[in-house]
């Protein structure tokens, strides 16, 4: 909601507080002040002038030479506008005058002629191009006759003003009106308000001679009110209500749409004016719309409605969806000559249903979904006719037609002080809770300290003791509650053993590289099957649906999370981010119910996802790609982070490459796997060659055993032996390393594969893999015979277990 102070100075009047002090006052009142912005930088020296001649540049075809008189003197200015001609009163900067934007107005030769001013249009003078009316969006703006020659044009064209943007909870829908916040401010402020005026006067005519209104459903439209005005006449509105409109963020059209919206925003009642000889009946006829029934809403678009949707009927046909937007059939326009008003109050429900499905969200619809006063809907139309009357010429008829179904009731709440004090911790008297109440303009009674109030229908908000509490505690001051201490023995909080292991986990990955991704808990129909880990799928699980999704995108809980990283991945490399290493730390959703009675099995895992360039050094003109061995060296890496011994299998699994993938074990347990996604899914997905991982993260939790170890480094020196095996293709470089490491202990500290070749020279099925082998003692130094036997042990027993022998 836009506050225009300006504007709000009409109902109350806020003294010499600056916008940033009421804006500071409202904030801590519980509303908060999202941000203050003016209406136009400061200008100097520009006022009215009128136009007394303007004739045709001699040295230019689309420049006009002015004499424009500002008062104490003539100007002459040559002006290129369109619309400018003799008799305009205009906005003029003087030489020396200064526009927003620190634009200097000096003397100037335009085509040899001397031009001593500017004159403006609204853009020039600082109001934004969305809120200039169409009628001067490209040129000068044109002042009402009634306007001083020489005045200043800032307080004429509201450009000193201050606009306040309200953050609205949904439960402050009184706020989305300037009345609502005429009370809220003078409850902060204990200042007397102003309301206006709603009287009118009549001409001759009833109007139900004109029109009747009947309505199907009473739950859908509980009131519906009708007046009839005659003989307007369709002109722009006055100044005053065009600048606050703009201050509002609403472009000003003509009198009658101006003043509709005007009591929208005035009292947060939405109206809606029909072109009574448009109608074509005498008839307002509220009802569910047909199925496929076709309207063509004010936006000229055609739109297929539902029996879900409210119509305003001219008795046959629509003329306008409900609470949300009027039709093109009935839309006034220059030549209308009389109106049929509208005020009435609409299902929140209903009125949401057709936003949803239109995609129309207007400030009508807006305020019907969150609720209006019951008891400003007559008073709003009412305001709306004598508006009409005074700034369109119009006749309004006698007793305006009106079918009331509505609950009107003001609810009732008993508050006391000492419940009051109790819940707030402090020492609040009757005296000030009845202040409180006067300023929040609640009526009530009171005796010995028990307040039973009145709650007004405009704070629909409002209907038990908490309620009344809040409003007592945030005029009372937030900062004048009490707050004290915690005394006695306290204990610093601290992180679970848990927690503090996921820590260290993002931690891990963060500094290897990965960032940390949040993805939706939930998919789609698609996805809901694809890269569930091996040990998930032999428990049977059933993918659990939501009965109410979303959307179709989010309508499974997931089973893994690897599909919607992917879909990270795929959206991030169709912006040009093909280098990508994320991981996500998340629930999947277990169940083996197919009619869901109890909770499912919340099951936290750790995936991610890798694709691009894993690093590159551009001047070195060094790049590596992410592979397999990346991938399985970052989850090695953080397994032996955690001191978890793992094992590593080569697997086949559906959606991912059938050459380049493990399943992950601890002990004889599957706890994930890893590898690259299958071609067929990264050409379906757009994705680059990516790999991924999917590790249970519950298991390695309880895997992990916090015992603190030390180990002492070797003060003697180690000794790194080289040699290669050839293989045949099905032996596993790992089991080959198991028995080295078996052989060679206790000498043998450390095993590590640095190469494997295929190819040239070496038989076909057949391979050579090199160990790099570390000997080291940490109590002697190792001599050359003990290593070499050591050595030699180890050669046989390769050749004898896998029939291999030394490549040369």
């Amino acid at each position: 909601m836009l506050v225009s102070l300006n504007w709000l100075q009409n109902y109350i009047d806020i003294g010499d507080i600056t916008p940033e002090d009421l804006a500071e006052k409202i904030t801590k009142s519980g509303i908060e002040v999202e941000g203050i912005e003016y209406v136009a930088e400061k200008s100097e020296n520009v006022v009215v002038g009128y136009v007394k001649s303007c004739e045709q540049h001699p040295n230019a075809d689309k420049l006009n030479l002015c004499q424009v008189d500002v008062g104490d003197e003539t100007l002459q200015i040559i002006c290129g506008a369109p619309n400018i001609k003799q008799g305009l009163k205009v906005a003029v900067a003087k030489p020396k005058a200064v526009l927003p934007g620190n634009f200097k107005i000096k003397k100037v030769k335009l085509r040899g002629i001397e031009s001593n001013g500017m004159i403006c249009s609204l853009q020039e003078l600082g109001i934004a191009e969305k809120y200039v009316p169409k009628d001067v969006a490209d040129g000068i703006f044109v002042f009402p006759d009634d306007v001083k020659i020489g005045v200043d044009v800032t307080p004429l064209l509201n450009l000193d003003d201050a606009i306040l943007e309200l953050g609205l909870t949904p439960n402050r829908a009184d706020c989305l009106s300037m009345l609502g916040v005429v009370y809220e401010v003078g409850a902060i402020l204990d200042r007397h308000i102003h309301l206006p005026d709603e009287a009118y006067t009549t001409g001759d005519g009833n109007t139900k001679d004109y029109i009747s209104v009947s309505i199907e459903d009473a739950k859908l439209a509980p009131y519906y009110g009708a007046f009839v005005v005659k003989n307007i006449t369709v002109k722009p509105s006055p100044l005053w209500m065009r600048n606050y409109l703009m201050a509002a963020g609403i472009r000003p059209i003509n009198n009658v749409v101006d003043i509709t919206n005007y009591v929208l925003l005035e009292y947060g009642q939405p109206l809606h004016a029909f072109d009574y000889d448009r109608l074509g009946f005498k008839e307002i006829l509220v009802r569910q719309a047909k199925d496929n029934e076709q309207i063509v809403t004010l936006d000229d678009q055609e739109r297929s409605l539902s029996s879900d949707h409210l119509v305003i009927t001219n008795g046959t046909k629509p003329i306008a969806l409900a609470g949300v937007m009027g039709g093109a059939n009935t839309e006034v326009h220059d030549e209308t000559k009389s109106l049929l008003v509208e005020a009435a109050y609409f299902n929140p429900i209903s009125v949401r249903r057709t936003v949803k499905d239109t995609g129309l969200r207007s400030e009508s619809s807006t305020r019907f979904e969150k609720g209006v006063d019951p008891n400003r809907i007559k008073r709003a139309g009412m305001r709306a006719c004598q508006l009409l009357v005074k700034y369109a010429d119009g006749v309004v008829l006698e007793n305006p037609v009106e079918v009331d179904h509505l609950d009107v009731e003001e609810k009732h709440v008993t508050i006391t002080t000492d419940e009051v004090n109790k819940r707030l911790g402090t020492n609040i008297s009757n005296d000030e809770i009845g202040s409180i109440l006067t300023k929040l303009r609640f009526s009530y009674k009171g005796q010995n300290g028990t307040f039973h109030v009145t709650i007004p229908t405009r704070r629909g908000d409002i209907s038990i003791f908490e309620d009344m509490l809040e409003e007592v505690a945030r005029i009372y001051g937030y900062d004048n509650l009490p707050f004290t201490l915690p005394t006695g023995y306290g204990q610093g909080g601290k992180l679970s053993d848990r927690q503090q292991l996921k820590r260290d986990i993002k931690g891990y990955l963060q500094a290897a590289g990965l960032m940390e991704t949040i993805t939706y808990s939930l998919t789609n129909n698609n996805y809901i099957s694809t890269f569930v880990s091996p040990e998930i799928e032999e428990q049977n699980v059933i993918p659990v649906k939501l009965a109410m999704p979303m959307s179709e995108d989010h309508s499974h809980l997931r089973l893994s999370s690897v599909p919607e990283l992917l879909q990270t991945v795929a959206y991030n490399n169709a912006r040009n981010q093909s280098d990508i290493a994320y991981y996500e730390l998340g629930s999947v959703f277990l169940s083996q119910e197919s009619a869901l009675k109890e909770q499912p099995l919340e099951q936290l895992r750790l995936a991610g996802a890798l694709s691009g360039l894993w690093h590159e050094h551009q001047w070195q003109q060094e790049r590596k790609p992410v592979d397999f061995y990346v991938l399985k060296g970052i989850v090695e890496g953080l397994l032996d982070f955690l001191n978890i011994p793992v094992t590593f299998k080569q697997a086949k699994l559906a959606d991912m490459h059938p050459g380049r993938c493990a399943v992950l074990s601890i002990g004889e347990q599957v706890v994930g796997y890893l590898g690259q996604v299958h071609p067929r899914i990264e050409q379906q997905m757009d994705l680059a060659e990516t790999y991924v991982f999917d590790i249970n993260l519950d298991i390695v939790l309880e895997s992990y055993e916090h015992v603190p170890a030390y180990k002492q480094q070797s003060k003697y020196p180690s000794i790194g032996r080289d040699i290669a095996f050839v293989l045949r293709d099905e032996v596993r470089a790992g089991d080959v390393k198991a028995v080295i490491e078996s052989v060679g202990q206790p000498l043998v500290k450390n095993v590590h594969i640095f190469d494997v070749y295929t190819g040239e020279h070496l038989p076909e099925g057949e391979k050579s893999i090199a160990y790099r082998l570390l000997y080291q003692d940490d109590t002697r130094t190792l001599k050359d015979d003990e290593v070499e036997e050591s050595f030699q042990a180890i050669i046989e027993a390769i050749k004898t277990k896998f029939n291999a022998y030394v490549r040369s």
